[in-house]
């Protein structure tokens, strides 16, 4: 869509006529979904991990704790369904609440995936959230969506749409564009 106030898939992010003023230079916003795994919270890691996101300038639009159900987690993972680990990652993931977190920004989804490294934490860059605090699957903290178009049936899969929030941030212009 060539309107800006548009996110990738999600719609509107602004009723009509209420834009803030100055984000117009915000060309490919998006929002993604990320899940902080039972790891994450029981090593007291979610802090840390939540603030590398901020450091980049994504912007928290929704953040909850989920009590992940047997039906969700198939859902969810679908596409492991037949992996010999399936029942064993189903049951890491209820262990604990998981903490839901939609992030928005430019190029969110790949910047997100940049952050966060590769499956394996032992493949990951350094300097990504798995290769400095996990070493294994599937404790490796964090899940976050591959692709834009599994990032929009995501973030509808674990939030309702009142639980979205859009808002300006003062940052937005320095981190996305003009500045003031």
């Amino acid at each position: 869509m060539s309107n800006l106030n548009y996110l990738s898939g999600l719609g509107p992010i602004w009723p009509p006529g209420l834009m803030p003023p100055g984000l117009s230079y915000m060309p490919d916003t998006q929002r993604t979904l990320v899940l902080l795994k039972p790891d994450a919270l029981q090593r007291d890691l979610l802090g840390e991990i939540i603030r590398r996101f901020e450091l980049k300038g994504l912007k928290i639009v929704a953040l909850k704790f989920i009590r992940l159900s047997d039906e969700m987690l198939t859902e969810h993972y679908s596409h492991l369904a037949d992996k010999p680990f399936f029942a064993s990652l189903k049951q890491f993931m209820m262990q604990t609440p998981v903490v839901g977190i939609v992030l928005e920004g430019i190029d969110c989804v790949e910047s997100v995936r940049k952050i966060v490294g590769a499956t394996n934490p032992r493949s990951a860059d350094a300097g990504t959230i798995r290769a400095d605090f996990s070493m294994n699957v599937p404790s490796n903290l964090i899940h976050a969506s591959d692709s834009v178009e599994n990032a929009v049936t995501e973030v509808k899969r674990f939030f309702k749409e009142d639980e979205l929030f859009s808002y300006e941030k003062i940052t937005d212009r320095f981190q996305f564009g003009e500045g003031i």
